[in-house]
């Protein structure tokens, strides 16, 4: 069984989910977005990057590339699905998870490393970690602000769909420590199922004391279920 890294035109880190995900002896393939996801895939996911360079608006077009039905497929089936940062924003455009991710509030280009507190510790994406959790991944990022229409977010809170805040090293939700405006600091959610997360923090670039912290690999960890 192979994990799927959807790689599209503009995508820039595929290469580094496969990596990451070979730190945890997890199998993964780059798979390009034109073809068909391969008969022993066990878990998907969509990277980060600049897929069609954001023309239109950042996802929009990867989300209509031809692999996207077997997506959405693989997610109704159950199959492990992550959206990171890009690949959140691609998340959205499929309906894979409600809401967009959307221009900074500064309007800025964000590239730092960022606490976020785990919201929910009883999904795949999460097991490792305990509710109230604290933390640390990078971030690269100019559309990474989560918006909501009020019915949308009221459903996301009512069903505990919120997987990451954005937080101080505290565990605190405050003003100062949301990078890019999101609404109620949302970092990370859940898809209809738990099996389904976008997120726009890189637990792919946080999986060796080398590169300042090992924290993403709670997340990647849902792959080896």
């Amino acid at each position: 069984m192979t994990v799927a890294v959807i790689q599209y035109g503009g995508s820039n880190c595929d290469r580094d989910a496969v990596r990451a995900l070979s730190h945890l002896d997890v199998p993964a393939r780059r798979v390009w977005h034109e073809r068909s996801l391969p008969d022993d895939t066990s878990g998907i996911v969509i990277p980060g990057g600049f897929s069609y360079g954001d023309y239109l608006r950042a996802g929009a077009m990867a989300a209509r590339a031809p692999i996207a039905a077997d997506i959405e497929e693989a997610a109704a089936e159950g199959i492990p699905v992550l959206g990171v940062c890009n690949g959140a924003q691609i998340g959205c455009e499929t309906r894979l998870a409600p809401g967009a991710f959307t221009t900074n509030a500064d309007a800025r280009f964000r590239c730092e490393r960022v606490h976020l507190r785990v919201e929910r510790a009883d999904t795949p994406w999460t097991a490792a970690y305990d509710q109230g959790d604290v933390i640390k991944l990078p971030i690269a990022h100019g559309e990474g602000r989560f918006e909501a229409d009020d019915d949308t977010y009221a459903e996301l809170t009512e069903t505990n769909r919120i997987l990451f805040r954005y937080c101080e090293s505290d565990g605190s939700v405050t003003e100062a420590a949301n990078p890019n405006g999101s609404r109620d600091n949302i970092a990370g959610i859940l898809g209809p199922a738990d099996t389904v997360a976008v997120m726009m923090p890189h637990p792919e670039r946080a999986t060796l004391p080398e590169l300042g912290s090992t924290d993403g690999r709670g997340v990647l960890a849902a792959f080896t279920e």
